[in-house]
């Protein structure tokens, strides 16, 4: 690749034309955001590159530390939480590489994943140029496969997949559970509908000509709404296997209930959003079932297993405050 850093150049140093674009969005997460930009300085030594951290207004001296350890991140300290959505588009304005690199503050790059990505996406897009965004393999902490990198689309028949339990009772089953193609191990090249924000690249004139984000998605959702938009736009996911990250998950919600209200909103807003209206009337009614037998099958299993109590009352929870997440309305 063009434009590479020096193997010797100080990590206190930032590249005056970089050619990717490391953008981190925290909250709350100190020491993990901490480990996240030890391991981007560690283990990035072939492209060059330049780091924002947009901090959305943590209480646990996430600013303070990440400026003190370092001083070359552009660091935006905000008094108020944007989410993630707008937190992207805040400081994506601000970025000049060529490329933009969405990480998330709970990951850990291993074995030069950023160095691998970048390596991927300059060769698959040179032979066709369709492909424009790019997403590599993520573990758990313990080395097991966290599928969550890449996903198929929602369609009506997914979505009555989960509504109706099959999902549930069939994880593993391509028929029942499309959405999360389970008997893909990550670990091959392949085409794919949506990568998730946790560890996405792509060139940083797509993101301008999309707009960016659509900030009606706070968190979670807004990668696929940009993919799927991305799409019709004539622009194509892959995968790298060779790319991998530790992805811890979910760190910065604490209440299970909130995280469940979060990502129910956001699939209501992505299939009114892309769905045709009857479509989307339909699927609405299938998300609300998905809350309800989730509620109502933990409820009955913790009567016998008491370790499933906390999952029920999540879900109890999930189900008063369907209101808050059925009543997104805007084809935003």
């Amino acid at each position: 690749m063009t434009g590479s850093a020096p193997a010797d150049m100080s990590m206190n140093e930032t590249p005056e034309n970089p050619e990717v674009s490391v953008i981190i969005v925290s909250y709350n997460t100190r020491e993990l955001t901490l480990d996240c930009l030890r391991s981007v300085y560690a283990q990035t030594r072939d492209v060059s590159f330049e780091v924002f951290v947009v901090d959305n207004a943590s209480a646990d001296g996430s600013a303070a530390a990440i400026a003190a350890e370092f001083p070359q991140v552009r660091l935006f300290a905000l008094d108020r939480n944007l989410g993630f959505a707008a937190g992207n588009n805040l400081v994506a304005r601000h970025a000049i590489g060529n490329w933009l690199l969405l990480l998330n503050p709970d990951t850990v790059v291993l074995d030069g994943a950023i160095d691998r990505l970048l390596a991927f996406a300059a060769e698959q897009s040179a032979k066709n140029p369709a492909f424009g965004i790019f997403g590599g393999r993520t573990l758990y902490p313990d080395g097991r496969l966290n599928p969550a990198s890449a996903w198929r689309r929602p369609t009506p028949w997914s979505v009555f997949c989960m509504g109706t339990g099959l999902t549930s009772v069939f994880r593993q089953s391509r028929v029942f559970n499309p959405e999360a193609m389970p008997h893909w191990r990550r670990d091959t090249v392949r085409e794919v509908d949506i990568v998730t924000g946790c560890f996405l690249l792509l060139r940083r004139a797509l993101w301008r000509e999309l707009g960016g984000f659509d900030p009606a998605f706070f968190m979670y959702g807004e990668e696929a709404d940009f993919c799927l938009r991305a799409r019709r736009y004539g622009v194509r996911c892959r995968i790298c296997p060779d790319a991998e990250i530790i992805h811890y998950g979910g760190a910065s919600e604490k209440g299970r209930a909130d995280k469940l209200v979060r990502l129910l909103r956001a699939k209501t807003q992505l299939v009114r959003k892309h769905w045709p209206r009857r479509s989307a009337w339909f699927g609405v009614r299938m998300l609300k079932a998905w809350a309800w037998t989730r509620m109502a099958g933990f409820s009955m299993i913790a009567l016998a297993r008491s370790r499933y109590r906390d999952t029920a009352v999540a879900w109890a929870s999930v189900w008063r405050r369907r209101g808050e997440w059925t009543a997104v309305r805007a084809w935003v």
